[in-house]
């Protein structure tokens, strides 16, 4: 069995400041389940260009707002909690942060636990 706590993770090397926020990995590729599970926040006022070209990501809004828009058609969606949103297509995509977001995320296949973006620049994708 499988136990972690953010209290656990906090300064270790599965919590991960990814540009506009934090990235705490719960799960990772070393855990051995198949997919990563992390819970992420997102800085009050922070836009990031992303893009997963390697992996498949789900989120799940448990705290804050703010909006997900597609790069390339323009489609944006209003993010609050209680809502999911699914890169299904490995879709670049805008994520602006109206306020602090709290986000539970899985990650398939699933990350490593070391990855990051690099602000503003698509091309470093996980």
């Amino acid at each position: 069995m499988i136990v972690n706590s953010i209290e656990d993770i906090a300064g270790t090397e599965r919590e991960v400041a990814w540009g506009n926020g934090k990235s705490r990995r719960l799960l990772i590729e070393s855990d051995n389940m198949g997919y990563a599970l992390t819970d992420t926040t997102v800085e009050a006022g922070s836009t990031a260009l992303l893009e997963y070209k390697n992996h498949l990501e789900a989120c799940y809004c448990i705290e804050g707002e703010g909006e997900v828009v597609v790069k390339e058609t323009g489609e944006s969606f209003r993010i609050t909690p209680g809502v999911m949103y699914a890169l299904d297509k490995n879709e670049a995509h805008y994520l602006t942060a109206n306020e602090t977001m709290r986000l539970v995320c899985v990650f398939n296949p699933p990350l490593k636990g070391h990855e990051r973006h690099t602000l503003g620049d698509a091309s470093s994708s996980y």
